[in-house]
């Protein structure tokens, strides 16, 4: 759906979304785009909108868990129109729950960076893979 210099620019600007995340130990940034390069929404991990999201509750990993909306989850919901055919690029492998809104959202494209095994979520990346690939969603790996 892209070339590289569309790869390029929508990596930078994955980039700066994942920026904005007060998260200290993982920002993730998404953007959806359409087959015009139209970019539809942008994401980054965060609280939910009006949900306190100060530092202690960053540092407790369980409670951070529970609170925290994804990028690619936050980008879907911020796109100012459906997504159906459109592509999505993504700072981090997307999770299964982030797998589930991509396939169910109509997104048929996904670039990302390949998860790695020795990751603590190796194994849902795993099911975030098949999920994918069972619902004929096109992964193209990249380098962030």
């Amino acid at each position: 759906m892209i070339d590289s210099k569309w790869r390029g620019r929508f990596i930078d600007m994955a980039k700066l979304v994942a920026s904005w995340s007060k998260d200290p130990s993982t920002q993730v940034g998404a953007v959806i785009f359409d087959a015009r390069r139209i970019v539809i929404g942008v994401g980054y991990n965060g609280f939910p909108r009006g949900v306190l999201d100060n530092e202690e509750r960053y540092k407790d990993r369980s409670v951070k868990h529970k609170l925290v909306v994804h990028g690619e989850a936050n980008a879907i919901l911020n796109a100012s129109r459906p997504v159906r055919d459109c592509g999505l690029l993504v700072t981090k492998h997307p999770c299964s729950d982030c797998a589930k809104l991509i396939v169910q959202s109509g997104i048929i494209e996904v670039f990302c960076p390949i998860s790695s095994a020795d990751s603590p979520w190796a194994e849902d990346a795993e099911f975030a893979k098949t999920i994918l690939s069972e619902a004929e969603v096109e992964v193209i790996y990249i380098t962030i």
